[in-house]
């Protein structure tokens, strides 16, 4: 569920003012641009582009340390040519059945909205908004022809970064390597794009002396301008702008890191020795740690729910996915706190053939189980804010379940592990959890009496409390009841 597009540059709107009011005020505007903007914005001339980009080009090799080892295609394209070529490529990545079980499968984690047309926002944002790009198939760098020659510098030197580190690296099938592990692919994209912002920080300083690694209280975030002031990103769902600019962001925090000590040397090291996951772009010094994500598996589900079902998907969120998740339904700084505790996931989505209803499994492995209890009480509120019509609450401790117009909705912890099932019936989830050799989950009362109207989140106090189902285990219970009852 990978909603990234690679190798290109969006436009930076409040760039240069922003970076000189980071770097002291007014006074640094014109030294922290290598090319301040001219008087004239008219766009550039071919033989413009051309001389600026080898110019740019030879500083991008100066800064990085990389040569070029074989010239570089490089042409102007107008929005409509840059428009088909989105298209051809979008098409060329993922194939019309997997960009439709992409967009199903943000669907069923409440992403994004039913019926959300992802192409064409795809396609609508891209053009909006990429002012350059490098095409590693074709090894060409293309640029807008309609930005100013200032701005274009800007965008060459990002996407000249790109074209340094393909010669080098060969950075697609770099990138491919990781997959099908989708979280892996994406934790790759971070580092070409935060790299190729990493080079472009350095470039705007290059009449300065210092460079990124001399920036110890550098945001990220001002490098991206207001992405909301464009149509198309102003209805875009949360999820998608986030995903959008993580790699741009979140990894140019993790090149900041990695780049500290030993500057662009460090470089070749992240390719030869890539990270495994978002988590440890999002935690550099995991990265440098070696930790690797726990393998998390599901069993087959095929045979449980029947022929008449299909699997669109499967693969893993990681803390990324995961953080997103959490944010849509608790917020950032929960989302935060309780993600930082991941420790490995799997995740499925099937499809009625006829009915087109969804079924979503997740299986997610926390660090330790006083965490999972933790997860426990606040994903069993997300579920609640996510399903605004339900019935039949029951919980107990460590699980949870209510009846919605789709199905069934169930969370079930055990140790380290929550597992999820959403739309389908319970006697596919005890068949499910049966399959993971778990203990069979408390069962409703056969005579379920007042309907519970809303759940509370287990109380901080029974945080280390974790219930134990099976033979010779009695679950542990605290003082305090972990549920609030009462009639609708």
């Amino acid at each position: 569920m990978i909603f990234h597009w690679k190798y290109v540059y969006f436009g930076l709107p409040a760039l240069f003012l922003s970076f000189a009011l980071f770097l002291g005020g007014a006074a640094h505007a014109q030294e922290a641009a290598v090319a301040p903007p001219p008087t004239d914005s008219k766009a550039a001339t071919d033989a413009d582009f051309i001389a600026a980009a080898d110019e740019v080009l030879g500083q991008m090799s100066q800064i990085t340390g990389l040569k070029l080892i074989t010239p570089l295609k490089k042409s102007l394209r107008s929005r409509e040519e840059i428009r088909a070529y989105v298209i051809k490529q979008m098409n060329e990545e993922k194939n019309a059945a997997e960009r439709y079980a992409d967009q199903r499968s943000a669907e069923a984690f409440g992403l994004l909205p039913k019926g959300f047309d992802l192409d064409a926002f795809m396609v609508n944002v891209l053009t909006e908004q990429v002012e350059g790009l490098y095409d590693p198939k074709a090894r060409e760098f293309y640029i807008a022809d309609w930005s100013p020659l200032a701005d274009q510098r800007m965008v060459m030197a990002h996407e000249l970064t790109h074209a340094l580190e393909d010669q080098h690296f060969q950075i697609e099938a770099w990138v491919k390597a990781a997959r099908p592990n989708e979280d892996a692919e994406l934790a790759r994209d971070a580092v070409l794009e935060g790299s190729a912002m990493a080079a472009m920080v350095d470039y705007l300083m290059l009449s300065t002396g210092r460079s990124l690694k001399d920036l110890p209280d550098f945001d990220p975030g001002m490098l991206i301008g207001d992405l909301g002031s464009t149509p198309t990103l102003q209805k875009a769902p949360p999820f998608l702008k986030d995903t959008l600019i993580f790699p741009y962001i979140g990894g140019l925090s993790f090149s900041a890191a990695i780049l500290k000590n030993k500057g662009w040397a460090a470089l070749p090291g992240v390719f030869e020795k890539p990270p495994v996951s978002t988590q440890q772009i999002l935690h550099p010094a995991l990265y440098r740690s070696g930790k690797i994500p726990t393998t998390v598996a599901l069993p087959r589900l095929e045979k449980l729910l029947g022929s008449n079902w299909s699997k669109l998907d499967e693969n893993i969120m990681g803390e990324y996915g995961w953080k997103e998740v959490l944010k849509q339904f608790l917020g950032d700084d929960r989302a935060k706190m309780l993600v930082a505790a991941w420790d490995g996931d799997r995740y499925a989505v099937f499809e009625e053939k006829q009915t087109k209803k969804l079924v979503l499994v997740t299986r997610l492995h926390l660090d330790s189980e006083e965490h999972a209890v933790r997860f426990f009480g606040q994903y069993s509120e997300a579920l609640e804010k996510k399903y605004a019509e339900r019935s039949n609450l029951l919980r107990r401790p460590n699980f949870f379940s209510f009846d919605t117009p789709d199905g069934g909705v169930f969370l079930d912890c055990l140790g380290t592990e929550c597992v999820t099932m959403e739309g389908a019936t319970r006697k596919i989830f005890d068949a499910f959890t049966k399959e993971l050799d778990w203990p069979l989950a408390p069962q409703p009362p056969e005579k379920p009496g007042s309907v519970p109207a809303k759940t509370a989140m287990i109380p901080a106090s029974g945080e280390n409390i974790v219930a134990a189902r099976g033979p010779g285990l009695s679950p542990q219970l605290p003082a305090e009841p972990r549920c609030s009852y009462s009639a609708r």
